[in-house]
């Protein structure tokens, strides 16, 4: 096959952060994508609808002209939640989810839920309403070692909240483990599962070969080869539960390549070629579109792009970075090439 046509695809797990990074970051997914679900952790976080509303419009000012580009905005959960507050923005279309991050977990965790339990009373609430839950899945604690905080958090946490709420759709944010395409689908239509480009291409040896990746460094790490073939199987499998999902995440190279480095591979550049170049080495490209454009828009109740968009198999050039006031942000594939190029959009 040397092009594939397929509609506007979604990304539903993105960062743009904010300021600066926001402004150089927001176009690279608008040409690509009809939609994205945008996360809240900021600092501090999006959790109200008020704060949700205004970085919305932060979001199109940075939206080229003459891109047709919407932003999902989704709720940061705290300990704190105002559970009318969060109704009321779901109601109203402001927020499209809401996001549970376990405290410490990732980038801005710092301010997220330190029991999950206690916050029954919100998920109650969202099932109610029909608003799913996003969720990082990591058990983040001393005893657990960091390769398993992913199968621990599923055991743990997520199988007892689901237990708890029989009406709550969830998604699992960002799988890395053939356990977490597993769990995905045990619980039928109530479960989903996003997957990453990173995930998919490689296993924890990239982290290290040749010397330490700081640019493939991401949160729930790369993992092991047989856990990544989970995941190819379970994004090829034409399966409605998983999904496109980036997880795009912006650091500057000083974040990135320091002494504690920040979590987080920016893919938004290419993300889609990223995407159809494992389609295709699965010989799974008629699978693509399901997976890009349509399984998850009929999983959070929205439409599906009516424009179509044509990839072409042609090498693609990436550009080694991009430059944000005084540093720069190294894509994926940074300084190197890609099997696919877009063509057009109709």
């Amino acid at each position: 096959m040397e092009s594939i046509t397929f509609r506007r695809p979604v990304d539903l797990h993105v960062h743009f952060r904010d300021g600066a990074i926001l402004d150089a970051v927001v176009p690279f997914t608008a040409r690509q994508f009809a939609r994205a679900i945008v996360m809240p952790n900021l600092s501090p976080p999006v959790t109200t609808a008020a704060m949700a509303q205004a970085y919305r419009q932060r979001i199109l000012a940075a939206v080229p002209d003459g891109l047709d580009f919407t932003p999902m905005m989704t709720c940061y959960l705290t300990d704190q939640t105002d559970v009318a507050d969060l109704l009321a923005g779901y109601r109203d279309g402001i927020f499209a989810a809401a996001k549970l991050y376990p405290a410490h977990a990732t980038t801005n965790a710092q301010f997220g839920v330190t029991s999950i339990a206690a916050l029954d009373p919100v998920f109650v609430a969202m099932a109610d309403a029909g608003m799913p839950l996003l969720t990082h899945g990591e058990l983040v604690r001393h005893d657990v070692d960091i390769f398993d905080r992913e199968q621990c958090f599923l055991d743990e946490v997520l199988a007892p909240l689901l237990e708890r709420h029989p009406t709550l759709r969830l998604v699992l944010e960002h799988i890395t483990t053939s356990e977490g395409a597993a769990f995905a689908t045990r619980y039928g239509s109530r479960v989903a599962a996003t997957i990453t480009p990173q995930h998919l291409l490689y296993n924890r040896n990239a982290l290290f070969e040749g010397g330490l990746r700081p640019h493939l460094y991401c949160l729930p790490i790369l993992k092991r080869q047989h856990h990544q073939s989970a995941l190819r199987a379970a994004a090829t499998s034409g399966l409605p539960n998983f999904f496109l999902g980036t997880d795009t995440a912006p650091h500057m190279r000083e974040l990135k390549e320091a002494a504690c480095g920040c979590a987080g591979v920016f893919s938004a550049p290419v993300a889609v070629q990223a995407y159809l170049s494992v389609f295709d080495q699965e010989a799974a490209l008629d699978k693509f579109e399901a997976f890009a454009a349509l399984n998850g828009p009929a999983f959070y109740g929205f439409a599906p792009a009516e424009r179509q968009v044509t990839y072409v198999r042609q090498l693609h050039a990436v550009e080694p970075s991009l430059s944000v006031e005084n540093d720069e942000i190294v894509p994926l594939f940074g300084g190197g090439s890609v099997d696919w190029t877009l063509r057009q959009q109709v």
